[in-house]
């Protein structure tokens, strides 16, 4: 049987595959992985304006790695502070992943096509994971921004800085007055630079893997198939992402002047340039490991019902949770069960 066939045979409603329907499932599970996961992308934030533009500060850094900077924030500020700032990050996802993910299977079905056989060359999946992702980022970008500015709002308190925000909604009236609409875009161009490479990686690479694990092997359309290609799409999109990600998360969160134009950077080549000069290559890569914990899945572990700290040493949070694992398992699910077809 095709890949692209297996699994599909079934009364489709009508509803269930327009744009619209689809875009509500993939808010669900876009909602659901961001309130399991969002201690690490919390952690991740702090580690990328860890030691900004000072490498050789004398200033001893409070949290060095993963793990010391999570228990750092749970035992200095509280646990619950772990998931400050996830309400701008849920309605982030209303708009960016009902945006990307209702975009690319439009630009997959009905601009690019798939080919005779059914299936959907890389390149083509490349193309609209691209598009897809730019645009979803461009028209969730300011609820990026309030997240951002509200992770680090802990880390200033204990530095004895004044705290900037009180709330979501504080922080969204409070950039608007000081920079008006432009302001609430304060770092959209590297902030859909990174969009676009972590789509490409991972709307791509799972189409893609999916689509190879289906047409290569016994395996019916189901969670193993779906957990094998979140694996192959998180490590591809953290690779990627990561660099254009630390650069986004610092010019965000830098401070600006009267005219909301930022103090330390004037651009994303500039934040990069200056990144790399002060601090080395590798600090374009702080905050890999959470990202890349987030985003993919200990297989191993989750098929067998079991987890493997002995493989890596993580938290069982970052093994049984991941961002990647987490969304496309569930959208996956709630498509199966709503009565859309499979991705």
């Amino acid at each position: 049987m095709a890949a692209s066939e297996r699994g599909h045979h079934r009364n489709v409603p009508s509803y269930a595959d327009s744009f619209w329907f689809k875009y509500v499932l993939s808010v669900i599970a876009a909602g659901v992985a961001e309130t399991v996961t969002y201690p690490l992308d919390l952690t991740k934030t702090r580690l990328q304006i860890q030691g900004e533009l000072s490498k050789q500060a004398k200033k001893k850094v409070p949290y060095r790695g993963m793990l010391q900077t999570a228990l750092g924030v749970a035992r200095e500020e509280g646990a619950l502070k772990l998931w400050q700032g996830l309400t701008p990050a849920v309605q982030r996802h209303v708009v960016y992943s009902g945006c990307r993910m209702g975009a690319y299977e439009w630009i997959r079905d009905n601009v690019l096509g798939r080919e005779p056989d059914g299936s959907f060359p890389v390149w083509k999946a490349v193309c609209g994971g691209l598009v897809a992702g730019s645009l979803g980022q461009f028209i969730a970008s300011p609820t990026d921004l309030v997240k951002v500015q509200m992770q680090m709002e802990g880390r200033r308190i204990l530095e004895g800085k004044p705290a900037r925000v009180r709330g979501t909604w504080h922080a969204f009236t409070k950039i608007l007055a000081e920079g008006g609409i432009r302001g609430l875009w304060k770092g959209w161009v590297p902030n859909v630079q990174r969009a676009a490479l972590v789509n490409m990686g991972d709307l791509a690479t799972y189409d893609s893997a999916k689509r190879f694990i289906l047409g290569h092997s016994s395996l019916s359309d189901g969670p193993i198939v779906h957990s094998l290609s979140s694996a192959c799409s998180g490590i591809v999109a953290a690779s990627l992402g990561t660099p254009a990600d630390v650069v986004k998360t610092r010019i965000m969160n830098q401070p600006t002047d009267s005219m909301g134009r930022g103090t330390l950077y004037s651009s994303s080549i500039d934040c990069l340039v200056k990144t790399v000069r002060k601090e080395g290559v590798m600090a374009l890569y702080k905050g890999f490991i959470p990202i890349w914990s987030r985003m993919i899945y200990h297989i191993c572990g989750t098929i067998h019902e079991t987890v493997g700290s002995h493989t890596f040493k993580m938290s069982t949070q970052e093994q049984t949770a991941p961002w990647s694992l987490t969304f496309w398992l569930t959208y996956e699910q709630v498509r199966r069960l709503s009565g859309t077809s499979s991705f």
